[in-house]
């Protein structure tokens, strides 16, 4: 089922607007912030902390401020330029305000705006294409309020040219977020997603919390604060077309009333913000990552290329296939087939397996790539290991003491 009650189609002018800065970016690709050229086979390719004096605007290499309304949705905000409803705190935060206001100028196509707010994205300036996305956000409260942190596809045709939904909240659901995908034939209510619930009736306006997708070729998993609530794969679309194998660009915006989290009423106070305290983006310089390679040459392998929990992570000739090619990302994971390499159980024993899991944050899946070429897991202290010194096709990997033995080096990239 759909998680989105809500119609979104083409968004007019905004769209033809994003999509001439896209053509006209084109023939000098994509750009890329915060590059670290000396990440190995993978680096923060974006990142934006928020630093700066408070009132000020958002860095404009990285971020740009869309203006005008949204009629497709039936929203009640006028997004503004400048920073009167975006600007930073001072203390490391991006600040979106909702306002209630209608001053004159700012005109509807359906009539006068009774709102301003703030709508970023990074199009022209940095697209992503594959690896781990994530923002740290706490988000407004009150009915009619609807923050969302979500990807659009290049060049803009929506919804041919996709939208991955990583987090949206309306108001009359405080304690629910959800992740959504849209394409042709999967637009609007019509999307594919699912919803993540705080226990014990929180609201996610009480606290930030993190919200991030793990996105590989043919899949993506969405997560809150590390846990992972669902993962969508082109099995799931019954025969319509996958189009998230290709760049996108980030937007972060607070709307205001409109068809899916219906107006604010008067239990709703102004001003609203949705405060955003980072944006990261980790990926592989290649889209799918690179090779592990280890004893007699082999490479690191996910066993049958199977993606599933458990699934043992082996020492296997190198064949460049999915299965062997990994990111390592800044957050410290090591990332094949969507999932994250893991220590069995959370275990610190010597002779641990290691596997593959959904990426949920955990110690056990920590992993520190030393300049000696150990591969070590800081909870355990424990080195990646080769089973027995056995460099045969199929045998298991594990932890270790470290040792500095042959079947505990790896190079990777």
């Amino acid at each position: 089922m759909p998680s989105s009650r809500r119609f979104r189609g083409p968004r007019a002018w905004l769209l033809a607007a994003l999509s001439a800065v896209l053509v006209a970016t084109a023939a000098a690709g994509p750009a890329r912030a915060d590059t670290d050229a000396d990440a190995g086979v993978a680096a923060v390719t974006f990142s934006d902390t928020f630093d700066g004096p408070a009132g000020s605007a958002v860095d404009s290499s990285k971020w740009q401020t869309e203006t005008g309304d949204n009629v497709n949705n039936h929203e009640r905000q006028y997004y503004t330029a400048g920073n009167r409803n975006a600007a930073l705190d001072g203390q490391g935060h991006l600040v979106i305000t909702a306002r209630r206001e209608n001053p004159a100028n700012y005109q509807c196509w359906y009539g006068t705006c009774q709102y301003t707010s703030a709508r970023l994205n990074t199009a022209g300036k940095f697209t992503a294409q594959y690896g781990h996305i994530e923002a740290r956000i706490k988000v407004p409260r009150g009915q009619g309020m609807w923050p969302a942190f979500w990807m659009l596809g290049t060049p803009v045709n929506w919804p041919d040219s996709g939208e991955i939904d990583i987090m949206e909240n309306v108001g009359f659901e405080p304690s629910t977020v959800h992740g959504t995908i849209h394409g042709p034939g999967y637009s609007g209510a019509g999307g594919i997603g699912a919803g993540y619930t705080l226990p014990g009736g929180q609201a996610f306006a009480d606290a930030f919390h993190t919200f991030a997708i793990d996105w590989a070729p043919d899949s993506i998993t969405w997560s809150v604060d590390g846990n992972v609530y669902q993962r969508r794969t082109p099995a799931d679309l019954g025969g319509r077309s996958w189009v998230f194998n290709k760049p996108f660009f980030l937007i972060l915006n607070l709307a205001v009333g409109g068809y899916w989290p219906g107006d604010p009423d008067g239990s709703t106070v102004f001003p609203q913000q949705m405060v955003v305290d980072h944006v990261t983006v980790t990926t592989a310089d290649t889209p799918a990552g690179g090779a592990i390679r280890g004893l007699a040459g082999k490479c690191v392998d996910v066993a049958g290329a199977n993606n599933a929990n458990g699934t043992p992570v082996q020492l296997y000739d190198c064949n460049g296939t999915a299965a062997q090619r990994w990111a390592v990302g800044a957050d410290g994971t090591i990332r094949a087939l969507g999932k994250c390499l893991d220590v069995s159980g959370g275990n610190t024993a010597d002779g641990t397996p290691v596997q593959l899991w959904d990426c949920n944050g955990t110690a056990a899946q920590r992993w520190t790539v030393t300049a000696a070429r150990d591969i070590v897991n800081p909870q355990a202290n424990k080195c990646l290991d080769v089973t027995g010194n056995n460099s045969a096709n199929g045998t298991r990997l594990q932890i270790w003491s470290c040792t500095g033995a042959a079947n505990q080096k790896w190079t990777v990239g």
